[in-house]
């Protein structure tokens, strides 16, 4: 018995191979619910309707979906160039406290249809700054960016806590460690009344789309997918390798620092050291679950979000601890590896 690598995939196979992963992690996951004495499919019926069963409960699974949209983006297009960007979590946290600064100290007063898409830009920028680093460290020196931009992640997240407990200190929030606020005008607009739910997703849902028409039809997509099967071939072929990883390096971290923006800008309103709950590293999850398909980013945060906001209602009701949302979530990640193996080899006996 061998194993043997595919030279065409099957449209069927590569649609279903993401279902067959959540379905194998889903039924993982029931064992365990099993033994916690809890029904399987009554728990997991509690997960849906916790997570979509009243208008504020999927107002909030789409809230928390948005970030997880642009993180899982982050991920995808840098895997897809084979840049092997983790450091989506400390992009998003300078994204997030560059929209804080900038809101308090350098573009406040201006109206809201200027200062929101500067805002925006700006977190963008901060996100890219943070990964074009590691970038450069890979190409001028051969390190290897896996481990730099892992280790950034903390940097950032203390850089953030350093100012926000100094210089961008909020002096009406009683010594609570949280920046200043971004003025009323330069918050996203809400999509629903009574609901968190804001103008975010429509740009989450606006760049996947644009994300996948670049991939599929332009030739920087076609590059970049170049440099990520074979980077020697790609070079021989006259694709310009350096360049064309800037250019993914720009796209990624900018999604990542945008998520961070947003998630200020449409939610909190201020930054504080647990603005995120792990977008970043659950945007891995994502873009891999999605198998690096941006349209296909949009479905899986989806799911991540249903397990976690879903979760909450479960283990209220059902008195299960809500840790099973973030244990099925790992295990849809270690399925989806094994899945993914199999759509690109076949057992030859």
């Amino acid at each position: 018995m061998r194993f043997e690598r595919r030279e065409h995939r099957p449209l069927a196979l590569v649609i279903a191979t993401p279902m067959l992963a959540i379905l194998a992690a889903l039924a993982i996951s029931g064992v365990l619910i099993a033994i916690a004495g809890a029904p399987v499919l009554e728990a997991y019926w509690r997960i849906l309707k916790g997570a979509f069963g009243s208008r504020l409960s999927a107002t909030e699974t789409l809230t928390r979906a948005t970030p997880l949209m642009l993180t899982g983006l982050a991920a995808a297009v840098a895997f897809r160039a084979r840049l092997w960007n983790i450091g989506a979590e400390g992009q998003l946290y300078l994204g997030a406290i560059t929209v804080a600064a900038a809101s308090s100290h350098l573009l406040g007063g201006l109206p809201p249809v200027v200062q929101i898409p500067a805002l925006l830009a700006l977190g963008a920028i901060a996100g890219m700054v943070l990964l074009l680093v590691p970038l450069w460290l890979r190409l001028r020196f051969s390190v290897d960016e896996v481990v730099t931009t892992l280790l950034l992640n903390f940097v950032a997240v203390l850089f953030v806590s350093m100012l926000i407990d100094t210089v961008l200190k909020d002096p009406a929030a009683f010594g609570w460690p949280q920046s200043q606020s971004v003025e009323d005008g330069a918050m996203l607009p809400k999509l629903l009344s009574r609901s968190r739910l804001h103008l975010g997703l429509g740009i989450a849902l606006v760049l996947a789309v644009l994300l996948h028409v670049v991939q599929s039809r332009t030739v920087f997509g076609l590059q970049s997918r170049a440099a990520g099967l074979n980077p020697q071939a790609a070079v021989f072929a006259g694709v310009p390798l350096g360049r064309t990883l800037v250019a993914v390096a720009c796209i990624s971290g900018g999604l990542a620092g945008l998520a961070g923006a947003v998630e200020v800008m449409g939610v909190k309103g201020y930054v504080t050291t647990d603005l995120s709950p792990g977008y970043g590293y659950s945007g891995i999850v994502v873009a891999m679950l999605a198998n690096l398909h941006p349209l296909g980013v949009v479905l899986a945060a989806l799911f991540t979000a249903t397990m976690f906001v879903g979760a909450d209602g479960m283990s209220r009701s059902m008195g299960i601890p809500s840790y099973i949302a973030d244990l099925t979530v790992s295990l849809s990640l270690l399925t989806m590896l094994v899945a993914l193996f199999f759509t690109q080899y076949r057992i030859r006996r």
